[in-house]
């Protein structure tokens, strides 16, 4: 059993909530709700239900949502009706959390300083309390929520012809979870209960899953990116870190993703032909071309000298399936070396920047307003569009907006590797005086770092590391961790 050698004494949860809280701090993100926020939370009994007559009643639809297991904050339901002719229409319902967080209230000031959920093997820190993201502005089974929804018609080639934006009453069918529905949509595993429960849902998820696949291939061919980084979960027993377990991507969860991508692309477009500034979700091509030039050069390849998504994306299929196991180094060399996404304004009528690694032009964050702050200012934007408003937001406040939501991102993504780090920390304790396989992921004059194989985890090489280089496989001695600083240190 894996909990064997866990020793005792020691509380994991509690020590890496700690570092949680102190690494939120020192980013300037706040771990709590100051009491405004929870006296506005405390105050709010009821969803949100408004009589406007443009609200449409879609609540007879198969709508469902699939999310991680464990998820509770729901943002997107999801479900297709096929047109016939080669044409499915696929439709988009986001949680209305704007219906309840009004811009300037205390529990708007909360998310909009952290900008972000953020999520730790020890506890979520939640950007609204959960009474809100967990229950009233989820979009929870078997309950009526408003929704604002993206509705699109997907032609045979996967191309997005139409979309239209709209505010609707819906209601979730099933809450479903990604890993039952991948292995029943890849033919490995039976259909889940829930879905057989509801007649026409198994069939609605295959033209779901079909359409996505289409929307999926064509934006390879426009050189979207596959990437493949491990990203190891914690699991936690009782308090302990007893296990480093990774998320295999499945067809449900790349369902999800195409139909997002395709929402978020009829958003921005929506926005734009109203004449509407918005927040965009860009990576701009990648800073350090030549280092991803000189990476393919290690493998004998030879990358065009100007940033070229298509020829990368080929680069990628080739290495994938040469070598899948060293695969997920190769996608986070390629990932650190093509800089990372950012938020900025576009104004109506200026050519986008797009999304270099998704392979599209026109993208914004609206599709998961319970945990990103984007996606909130967005459907601000979209409401009073929809009504020939004036926009929410200036376009200097968009732009301080963008700067913020960027930065605060990034310390949440900083953090939540922090915890990652002393996690695997944890879990290795038990274990200094150890051997592994692993391979190199890591080697400049700042120090070497292997990744070891089981569990799947990295460190540093303090001594013995002359003459390795990224890809090698090494087997290494485990001599010293520090949970607190997430420190794992090995010999070879």
């Amino acid at each position: 059993m894996a909990n064997d050698h866990v020793h005792q004494g020691c509380d994991h949860g509690s020590i890496l909530q700690d570092v949680a809280r102190q690494a939120m701090i020192d980013r300037g993100l706040a771990p709590d709700f100051s009491a405004a926020a929870q006296k506005q939370a405390d105050g709010i009994s009821d969803a949100a239900s408004e009589t406007d007559a443009s609200i449409r009643d879609l609540r007879g639809l198969l709508w469902c949502s699939i999310d991680n297991d464990d998820s509770r904050d729901l943002d997107q339901l999801t479900v297709a009706e096929d047109l016939g002719g080669g044409n499915v229409r696929a439709m988009v319902a986001v949680a209305d959390v704007d219906a309840i967080v009004k811009k300037g209230s205390p529990i708007d000031d909360h998310a909009h300083q952290n900008t972000t959920s953020i999520y730790t093997a020890a506890r979520i820190f939640p950007m609204l309390p959960e009474k809100l993201s967990t229950n009233l502005t989820s979009l929870n089974e078997h309950e009526e929520r408003l929704a604002i929804v993206m509705d699109m018609v997907v032609a045979s080639d996967g191309s997005v012809t139409k979309g239209d934006v709209y505010r609707a009453r819906v209601h979730n069918k099933a809450q479903l979870a990604y890993n039952a529905v991948g292995m029943w949509l890849e033919g490995h595993g039976d259909m889940p209960p829930k879905v057989k429960a509801v007649p026409g849902l198994a069939e609605n998820l295959k033209l779901q899953d079909r359409v996505a696949d289409t929307m999926r291939e064509l934006r390879h061919e426009h050189g979207a990116l596959d990437l493949d980084t491990i990203e190891a979960r914690a699991v936690m027993e009782n308090g302990h870190v007893v296990d480093l377990q990774v998320e295999a991507r499945n067809n449900a969860m790349n369902l999800i993703e195409d139909f997002m991508i395709a929402a978020n692309g009829v958003t921005a477009r929506f926005l734009t032909a109203k004449g509407f500034s918005g927040l965009r979700r860009v990576v701009r091509s990648p800073e350090r071309w030549d280092r991803i030039e000189a990476i393919a050069a290690t493998y004998g390849e030879k990358l065009p000298a100007d940033p070229d998504s298509v020829a990368l994306e080929e680069f990628l299929v080739r290495r994938r399936k040469a070598d899948p196991l060293r695969f997920p180094d190769l996608s986070l060399a390629i990932v650190k070396a093509m800089g990372a996404g950012e938020y900025v304004v576009e104004k109506p009528g200026q050519s986008s920047i797009g999304h270099f690694g998704l392979a599209v032009r026109d993208y914004t964050h609206s599709t998961a307003p319970n945990r990103r702050f984007p996606d909130l200012i967005t459907h601000r934007l979209v409401k009073p569009a929809l009504e020939g408003g004036k926009p929410g937001y200036t376009d200097d406040e968009l732009a301080a907006l963008a700067q913020h939501c960027t930065a605060a991102e990034d310390a949440a993504n900083k953090v939540e590797r922090q915890v990652r780090k002393s996690a695997a920390a944890c879990i290795l304790e038990p274990r200094v005086g150890e051997r592994f396989d692993g391979i190199v992921t890591g080697a400049s004059e700042k120090g070497t770092w292997v990744r070891v194989f089981h569990p799947p985890v990295e460190g540093k090489v303090i001594h013995g590391a002359q003459g390795v280089d990224v890809g090698d496989r090494v087997n290494v001695k485990l001599v010293d961790v520090n949970v607190e600083r997430g420190f794992i240190d090995f010999v070879r």
